[in-house]
């Protein structure tokens, strides 16, 4: 009966808790390689892992926000994530790790 009911105040409250972000990915296969592209916007190369084994792929990041506010101030909504997201998926065939290039 009250489903719902509350919904239009969830934007309106501060949440911490925001949903583990997605990496989004795009994998392309050549005859020698593969090429995977991955979307880490506003994440510092530096805070980047990428770690191969076998046929499976991780990519680790971190992603910090600043939380600071000013006295006086309080926050109605925070949307952009902090904390760690990761992604592993995995290809047809073992990789050559020592053969593998990242570039940010």
């Amino acid at each position: 009966m009250f489903h719902g009911l509350f919904r239009p105040l969830r934007g309106m409250i501060s949440s911490d808790d925001a949903p583990l972000a997605d990496i989004k990915i795009d994998v392309t296969e050549s005859d020698a390689s593969y090429q995977v592209k991955a979307e880490l916007p506003g994440v510092d190369k530096k805070d980047i892992d990428v770690k191969i084994d076998g046929n499976v792929v991780s990519i680790n990041a971190k992603v910090e926000r600043n939380k600071e506010t000013k006295e006086g101030e309080r926050v109605i909504r925070r949307e952009r994530y902090a904390g760690a997201v990761c992604r592993s998926f995995s290809l047809a065939c073992d990789l050559d790790e020592s053969n593998s290039v990242t570039r940010y």
